[in-house]
């Protein structure tokens, strides 16, 4: 029986600030203890940075990384990808977010679709959810029996092992969201039109089971949180410095070497030539603001 640890780790929690404070006036932090989004750009440029040069590490050293994320609905799982993601190619960071399974793949060996995801070299995969479905949305919502969630859960560490012995670098988190946070995102999302696709049919059904997920959660931490694949922990009420302290925590996790930059110098520019501008009617985007800003002048 592998190992468990007596509980998981968490990341910084983040830290009571003292309202209406002088000395509080020009910190990075509103008075409710939230990061200003100034000071967050700031620092998520800095390790947007640190990203690529854990790209260009994992192209020239062939590593293999994979890191799992989970959490309750509305945690901020997205948000923290899309930080993760936005700044680096698609093609060493993939993101896998699968959907319902097919009848064929409800036929296969449960992890089996997972698999064929996990990194080649050079490669870093991101899971939104992952095999750790079972454990979590299955169970609660009664897709799988308790006995099958149990042998997933007997089961998982042995196979993570397996994956870390290959030369993979696993890592997973859990996002942690308060009850009465979880409720303000859900309804920001029920009446927000750019957010309702967000909202699934499953997460009003799961939202009433606050309870049953923490009984879910709380079984899947005690069976698979194992020294060699534990499970980190950040509270995500505050998503900006939860999306900073994740992926700084990543990067301290995985190591990467910076290569030496090199001097980059743009060569000139060929002469036109006998080149001439073709007399084409192309057919252009018209510029809405202008347009506005002209109808707006007549007025």
């Amino acid at each position: 029986m592998p190992k468990k640890h007596k509980r998981h780790h968490v990341l910084p929690h983040p830290a009571p600030i003292v309202r209406n404070s002088p000395s509080n006036a020009d910190t990075p932090f509103k008075p409710d203890g939230k990061l200003r989004r100034k000071a967050y750009e700031k620092s998520l440029f800095d390790l947007h940075v640190e990203l690529v040069k854990l790209q260009q590490w994992v192209k020239e050293s062939g590593a293999k990384v994979c890191i799992l994320f989970e959490g309750r609905d509305g945690a901020g799982k997205g948000g923290t990808i899309k930080a993760i993601t936005e700044r680096v190619s698609p093609r060493v960071f993939r993101v896998v977010a699968l959907p319902a399974p097919t009848e064929r793949e409800k036929s296969q060996l449960y992890i089996q679709r997972y698999m064929q995801h996990l990194p080649a070299a050079g490669e870093i995969v991101i899971f939104d959810r992952s095999w750790y479905n079972r454990a979590g949305v299955e169970r609660v919502m009664g897709f799988c029996s308790d006995e099958l969630a149990k042998r997933f859960l007997d089961m998982a560490p042995a196979v993570e092992r397996v994956f870390i012995e290959s030369g993979i670098i696993l890592l997973k988190y859990w996002l942690e969201v308060s009850p009465e946070e979880q409720t303000r995102r859900l309804e920001d999302r029920i009446h927000d039109g750019r957010k309702l696709w967000k909202l699934s049919p499953m997460d009003l059904k799961s939202y009433s089971r606050w309870y049953d997920y923490s009984r879910a959660r709380d079984a899947m931490f005690q069976a698979t949180d194992t020294s060699w694949a534990p499970w980190y922990v950040a509270f995500s009420d505050d998503k900006k410095r939860a999306r900073l302290n994740i992926i700084r925590h990543l990067l301290h996790h995985i190591p990467y070497q910076a290569a030496k930059p090199e001097k980059i110098k743009l060569p000139k520019r060929q002469h036109a030539g006998d080149y001439k501008e073709p007399d084409y009617p192309f057919k252009i985007i018209p510029d809405i603001l202008a347009v506005s800003k002209a109808s707006t002048a007549k007025h």
